[in-house]
């Protein structure tokens, strides 16, 4: 991630509004700054005056004069009130297992923050203005993988940032150095905030962290699919396989617009193909082709439909306020369920089936090709010289393993509640989980399309003399860029690595973007 003291990105202004995905990204993995807009302030500043109302009168008010959870029914007098929140941050932040990707947490701290600058959590001023300073001084804190069941909000991740903002706990700087969080505050210049009535439960109770992973997941997988269209159709091509089936007036028989949308982008890709043309003719005697081929659009199409789902649920979280309770406009604070993250687990567990079957397809076209017998004429596993050479025969093996992984991954996080808290939440979402287990996936994914972009891109050079597709060719010029072409066998790995790279990058999708249609 860029060091975000030194970003060039332009601030991102925190107000009531939603913050876009786009946002998100700014500041979770470019380092964009940010600054509380002065609507923003406006209305911390008056939900906080009906916190202090409340808790100088003499009703007992959840989070405010009473305890958490299971001992929401313990009163707690006036002059031990900012122990409690003191003592709820640090028993909360109880997480274990491997620390959390920085732009993971960046992206949980910005929107935690934007539901604090809604007005609706009775936080002060000056502890959303030291949240926002831990963001623009590239201080992450250290979160762990394992604390969150997804509801009552991310409650061990959330709980690990309020403690490094209260001076405790570890936090990483932007140089990449883990130090004590009160020695990261004062080399920034912030004073680590002492946390009043109710500033403990509502920096806590909150489902940001997975909200951000959906975030930064949707635009993976954007992209991943794309990816996934350019190799499906290097396979098509490298096979000897028809674009004929990716026409519109069949694709019209069957009106999904994630189908249209990659039918359409595969017959730009293999436009202007020599290899395709060469078997074009009434002699061809291929009736049809393998449904991995055959059938890519409808799979990618009911991906892509399925990621169109989760950005509209993710829009309507962007624009949500989740806190427990919560401060309305005519000052009552209400107890609600709106932290029960459901909504998130579903479309985090729902993302991971097509995720697993991208990657089932991939890798059952890369097999077709290295298979001499269903690989119309390729050399066996496209070795330089079959029985010396193995050629991708293992590469293809990494890809089953992945695939196998991913098919895992698939299971459902969010059908497994286990109850928590003295049977107080006694259903719980798992979300957190979800998400985990899809960035995981997106990795997977990320290396069963690099096999086949690799694969693909050997068995169009070794169709020589004729060539492929203008955007095809391109996106095969960008691969050697970085890696070999034919020839005898070399260290696969490292080739691997580097064909993962490109597809995580930008440099293919450029390269093919003028091949493209330009409305899809």
């Amino acid at each position: 991630m860029t060091d975000p003291v030194a970003s060039s990105e332009p601030a991102v202004v925190v107000g009531p509004e939603p913050l876009t995905p786009k946002q998100v990204h700014a500041v979770a993995r470019h380092g964009a700054p940010v600054e509380l807009a002065d609507a923003a302030k406006r209305r911390i500043t008056t939900a906080r005056e009906h916190v202090d109302g409340l808790a100088a009168g003499p009703r007992p008010a959840y989070g405010i004069s009473t305890g958490f959870g299971a001992l929401a029914v313990q009163s707690i007098p006036q002059d031990r009130r900012a122990d409690l929140q003191r003592s709820l941050v640090r028993s909360h932040a109880a997480g274990a297992g491997e620390r959390v990707e920085a732009e993971v947490v960046r992206a949980m701290m910005l929107l935690r923050l934007r539901t604090i600058a809604t007005g609706r959590t009775g936080v002060t001023l000056g502890t959303a203005e030291a949240l926002a300073g831990l963001l623009n001084a590239g201080v992450t804190p250290v979160v762990h993988t394992y604390g969150s069941l997804g509801c009552s909000g991310d409650l061990a991740p959330l709980s690990a940032v309020a403690l490094a903002l209260i001076g405790e706990g570890e936090v990483v700087t932007s140089t990449g150095r883990t130090v004590p969080a009160a020695d990261a505050l004062a080399s920034a210049g912030i004073a680590p905030v002492r946390l009043a009535e109710k500033e403990g439960l509502a920096l806590t109770n909150g489902t940001e962290g997975m909200l951000g992973m959906l975030v930064l997941a949707l635009d993976d997988l954007g992209r991943l699919l794309d990816m996934a269209d350019l190799t499906a159709a290097m396979s098509v091509e490298a096979l000897l396989g028809t674009d004929r089936v990716f026409a519109d007036d069949l694709q019209f028989l069957r009106p999904h617009q994630g189908q249209a949308v990659s039918a359409a982008r595969m017959s730009a890709l293999l436009a202007g193909s020599a290899i395709v043309a060469s078997h074009r003719g009434d002699d061809c005697p291929r009736v049809q082709d393998a449904y991995s081929l055959r059938c890519a659009p409808q799979v990618h199409g009911a991906a892509r439909d399925t990621l169109e789902h989760a950005r509209m649920v993710a829009g309507r979280e962007l624009a949500a306020a989740i806190d427990n309770p919560v401060v309305l406009d005519d000052g009552r604070v209400e107890s609600n369920g709106n932290f029960h993250g459901a909504p998130l687990g579903y479309v985090l567990d729902f993302l991971a089936v097509p995720v697993a079957d991208l990657a089932s397809m991939a890798e059952r076209r890369t097999d077709r090709m290295l298979d001499v017998s269903r690989s119309s004429g390729l050399p066996p596993f496209l070795a330089d010289d079959p029985g010396v050479d193995s050629g991708h025969m293992i590469a293809q093996y990494t890809q089953a393993s992945l695939v196998s992984e991913l098919k895992r991954l698939a299971v459902p996080a969010s059908v497994d509640s286990i109850p928590s808290s003295a049977m107080q939440e006694d259903h719980v979402s798992m979300g957190w989980s979800a998400a985990r287990k899809l960035r995981t996936a997106i990795d997977g994914l990320t290396t069963v399309l690099a096999v086949e972009f690799l694969t693909a891109a050997r068995a169009l050079d070794l169709r020589a003399p004729l060539s492929p597709a203008p955007a095809t060719g391109a996106a095969v010029g960008v691969l050697r860029e970085r890696v070999a072409g034919t020839g005898p066998d070399r260290h696969l790995a490292p080739e691997i690595a580097a064909a993962a790279e490109a597809v995580r990058g930008g440099e293919v999708h450029e390269a093919v973007a003028p091949y493209l249609p330009t409305e899809l």
